[in-house]
């Protein structure tokens, strides 16, 4: 699907159809600063339930007038996607608008707030266009997942950062124990030589 510009219908012309504007939320117990790496990093859409993969470098900053294409995760077959950065606000406000079929202009806008409840994500869709409906019929069961899947990866994250603290103060004595067990009882019974029953390192 690649990008075309085009003239929006008019109220009088017969194909005009009411922009579709929806908006789903999520909120995490992770930081402003953790969800808005997530919303900002464009090279890593693993977690994004609509994009499978995009052609940003890792470590590019989303700015105003950036334009990269997408792969989407929702056709059969990968057809890349035009997408145009127009909005930014660190730590606060994404938006892009989606360059994909003729008769169809979509917004997309992420938010990051803290909340008294938690850092609260919004997802936000504006659809304009005669094709409108057909297209939201499509994407509307991922689009109410992407806030979600955000949040969910974005602690996921942070739970993964902290347990190889944690392993690397025990884990490592208990398997050298192990190994240690293991090696000098076979040893014991190779050479039948008698061990004590404990053994304390």
């Amino acid at each position: 699907m690649f990008g075309f510009w085009f003239r929006n219908p008019q109220p009088s012309d017969p194909k005009w159809v009411a922009p579709l504007v929806q908006t789903f939320y999520a909120v995490s117990s992770a930081s402003v600063d953790v969800l808005w790496q997530k919303v900002s990093n464009l090279a890593d859409v693993s977690w994004h339930p609509l994009i499978a993969s995009t052609n940003v470098p890792n470590g590019l900053i989303p700015k105003p007038g950036l334009i990269y294409r997408a792969v989407s995760r929702i056709l059969p077959f990968p057809i890349p996607v035009r997408i145009f950065v127009e909005r930014v606000l660190p730590r606060e406000l994404l938006s892009v608008r989606i360059l994909a079929l003729p008769g169809i202009e979509e917004r997309v806008t992420y938010r990051v707030e803290s909340t008294v409840c938690g850092t609260q994500v919004s997802y936000s869709v504006t659809l304009r266009g005669w094709l409108s409906p057909l297209i939201w019929s499509m994407i509307r069961p991922y689009a109410e997942r992407v806030a979600r899947e955000l949040v969910q990866s974005a602690e996921q994250d942070l739970k993964e950062a902290s347990l190889p603290l944690q392993h690397r103060r025990r884990c490592p004595d208990l398997f050298a124990s192990m190994l240690l067990g293991l090696g000098l009882g076979a040893l014991a019974l190779h050479q039948g030589v008698s061990f004590p029953a404990e053994i304390t390192i």
